[in-house]
């Protein structure tokens, strides 16, 4: 343990040494192209290329280097290892808000998801950028704890004028919230009256708010105390498969609104 990692610390300490490692481990490289994309002088590239033989991790071919078949070993490691902190520190400020027990994918797959959070100007960011989604899709499906009256009117809108498509798996407490206000009532009960919109009522509950609008999944990510606390958005293939096979489940598991409450 204590060899590999000083190996690791090896390479941690010169991003040089990664980049170097990296660019053979793709393919063959002279020292001046490898100072050209690497910006390291031709002392420091001595000296990285000496280290890489002693370990076996590159070859000279010619006059240009390559790795070796433990080198791209290493290369892969270090890059995956890379990537994971990448992505784990982005999400760092939100993890504890992400609903992980019921993500069943890779969280490597967030790694180019865009993060929305709440601002001193822009408190409301999340929300906004969720209901920005809303109003260009096509194809809209959901499944949510919530379903807002800002929501609600651009969802009817949109399906009215024949530009979206929209179904939907909401919570009790969602449908109640709106059906306890006359203006809201009539809102949903308008959207129910169009053919390209469907909502169904979940009587177990959705414990998680995310949007599939077109390509694009958005999730809701809120406190235990309900406080909106950042938004997610990706269209990575695997999360959007997670978010289809989740709306999937929840929505054969529900029942039509008009059979679980009197609008």
């Amino acid at each position: 343990m204590e060899s590999a990692l000083a190996e690791m610390e090896f390479l941690a300490l010169s991003a040089n040494r990664v980049d170097v490692l990296r660019l053979l481990s793709e393919s063959a490289h002279t020292r001046g192209k490898l100072a050209a994309e690497t910006g390291a002088s031709q002392a420091t590239l001595g000296r990285i290329i000496e280290d890489f033989e002693d370990r076996s991790w590159i070859r000279r071919e010619g006059g240009a280097y390559v790795a070796t078949a433990t080198g791209r070993i290493v290369a892969e490691g270090v890059t995956d290892l890379l990537d994971i902190l990448d992505t784990e520190r982005d999400l760092r400020g939100i993890v504890r808000y992400l609903p992980s027990d019921a993500m069943d994918f890779d969280l490597r797959h967030l790694a180019d998801a865009t993060i929305t959070t709440p601002s001193q100007t822009r408190p409301n960011a999340p929300l906004q950028r969720l209901l920005d989604l809303l109003r260009d899709a096509e194809d809209v499906r959901t499944f949510s704890h919530a379903f807002n009256d800002q929501t609600l009117q651009i969802v009817l809108e949109r399906v009215s004028a024949g530009e979206q498509s929209f179904e939907g798996v909401f919570s009790p407490d969602a449908i109640e919230a709106l059906a306890a206000d006359d203006q809201l009532r009539r809102g949903l009960r308008d959207l129910l009256r169009e053919p390209n919109a469907a909502v169904r009522v979940r009587q177990s509950g959705v414990p998680t708010a995310v949007m599939l609008a077109d390509d694009t999944v958005h999730l809701l990510l809120r406190d235990d105390d309900g406080v909106l606390r950042a938004a997610l958005e990706t269209t990575n293939p695997e999360v959007r498969a997670w978010a289809e096979r989740t709306f999937e489940s929840h929505w054969d598991d529900a029942a039509p609104v008009s059979d679980a409450f009197s609008l």
